[in-house]
């Protein structure tokens, strides 16, 4: 071999042998990205088997929850029933207040006949009675405003008293003249 292939054959051998240290290297880097994915895995699957368990445990715990709901469920229709019930019972007391009420308000206007039915007003027995006093002071005053003109317009009985002219407004010649007896 001659010197030239020689050399070209160093050459490709100190070539390849670069190449095989880069080769080397990454392998090494390889490996080192390895090891950190092995471990990453291995945490992951820690955390995973973590997770398993709390989400067994959680399961358990909605099993649970599902039982108390049905079993509430279960106490829940009797009080549905009972609600249902009082609701009845509240419409009825409803009721019958309204036909208290209302018979109460014809007894007041039966026993004040002065005091117009139109007058009461309200949906309690308390509003029927303020508005009762309401109404017998409109009336009292009706009545006072009626009774003064009726005094106003009251004429005495019998002729009026005859009362001498008034002659302060004629002046002195037509109160001569009206002494005399002649016309003004």
């Amino acid at each position: 071999m001659t010197d030239e292939e020689t050399q070209a054959l160093q050459a490709e051998v100190a070539s390849l042998s670069e190449a095989i240290k880069t080769t080397k290297t990454e392998l090494e880097g390889i490996k080192a990205e390895k090891e950190a994915l092995t471990s990453e895995l291995d945490l992951t699957s820690k955390e995973l088997e973590s997770f398993r368990d709390s989400f067994g445990a959680k399961e358990a715990t909605i099993t649970e929850l599902e039982q108390v709901i049905a079993a509430k469920d279960s106490e829940l229709i009797p009080l549905k029933q009972a609600a249902a019930e009082s609701d009845v019972i509240a419409s009825e007391a409803k009721q019958s207040l309204a036909n208290a009420v209302s018979a109460y308000k014809t007894a007041v206007v039966q026993a004040n006949p002065a005091v117009p039915g139109e007058l009461l007003t309200g949906d309690t027995i308390e509003a029927i009675n303020q508005s009762l006093e309401s109404a017998k002071t409109l009336v009292a005053q009706v009545r006072q405003s009626v009774e003064a003109e009726i005094a106003a317009g009251k004429v005495p009985a019998g002729a009026p008293a005859r009362t001498p002219p008034d002659l302060s407004a004629l002046s002195p010649r037509e109160k001569i003249q009206y002494a005399i007896g002649g016309k003004t």
